[in-house]
């Protein structure tokens, strides 16, 4: 990630979050308050790239993945959720250098169940979208 992508970030008020499992590996993921949810973002690097030179599939729905199990404990107050279905929409190649933006809502949410979809954009392009459903679980995170 380039210096200049994360003092736009820092600057525009997102904060890095710390993870030391596999968001270290392929991040890092950016998070701001927005909303119920936040927002999540990504910085698009080399290290993200397909063999054709875009984005790899697998790291638009990993950002999916992650903000919407993020969104998903924000909106119901729960300490720990887990992804029991996701689907993945791609709709445009993203480019290496881009700032992935994940912008998750509830859509409903009962006792023991979420569901949530997002858009994630790069440059205010629709790149990819998805719906999760979360269960919530029992006991400490």
């Amino acid at each position: 990630m380039t210096d200049a992508s994360a003092r736009k970030l820092t600057k525009d008020g997102w904060t890095v979050v710390e993870d030391d499992g596999f968001l270290h590996l392929v991040g890092p993921l950016w998070h701001r308050a927005a909303g119920k949810t936040g927002e999540y973002a990504i910085v698009a690097q080399a290290k993200h790239k397909n063999r054709r030179g875009f984005v790899q599939g697998g790291l638009l729905m990993t950002l999916a993945d992650r903000s919407l199990g993020m969104a998903a404990r924000a909106g119901s107050g729960a300490t720990a959720v887990v992804t029991i279905q996701m689907d993945t929409h791609f709709i445009d190649a993203a480019k290496i250098g881009e700032i992935l933006i994940s912008r998750p809502r509830v859509v409903r949410s009962t006792r023991t169940l979420i569901f949530l979809n997002t858009e994630l954009s790069a440059d205010d392009r629709c790149i990819a979208m998805a719906s999760g459903v979360f269960k919530i679980m029992k006991g400490p995170g």
